[in-house]
């Protein structure tokens, strides 16, 4: 499976934990959305990153090839099972194209997966940020995109 990570999956130690079998692909970005913290992770005990609709915006992030045994344990990571109700879930997965390198031309099909979401969820912590961030500096994600993910609000 092509996933593309945008949120705390960025951060390459935290996926190879998640994922053993993962491999970086590219950096990529997904059009017409923008970032933004619409659910709470009771684990974290912080708002976690989704993406929403936002045209003439760009939330980029990481495209993972994901060996066929580690789906699942991605699906449980993201609290996403597909047998349950879509409502269930905290995070339902989709198909959506990518662009790598700026090439509009050649989309890449890709599994993203986004948050259902919660009436007035808190703000994330600033670990959960970090690990976002550094994510972004890792994989030399845009510089001017990684500034925008700096001033990201966190809760105190």
């Amino acid at each position: 499976m092509l996933y593309f990570a945008y949120g705390s999956n960025m951060d390459w130690s935290q996926m190879r934990k998640r994922c053993p079998s993962v491999c970086f692909v590219c950096v990529a970005k997904l059009k017409d959305y923008r970032l933004a913290f619409t659910r709470k992770s009771i684990k974290r005990d912080c708002g976690v990153a989704d993406v929403v609709p936002a045209p003439g915006h760009d939330v980029w992030g990481v495209v993972y090839e994901i060996e066929e045994r580690d789906t699942g344990r991605l699906n449980k990571c993201e609290g996403f099972d597909p047998g349950r109700p879509h409502e269930k879930n905290a995070y339902v997965r989709e198909d959506r194209h990518v662009y790598v390198d700026e090439n509009e031309e050649k989309p890449l099909a890709v599994q993203v997966y986004f948050a259902i979401r919660q009436s007035n969820p808190p703000l994330p912590n600033e670990e959960y940020k970090s690990l976002i961030v550094g994510g972004a500096k890792h994989w030399y994600i845009p510089e001017e995109y990684i500034k925008a993910l700096e001033q990201i609000e966190v809760a105190l």
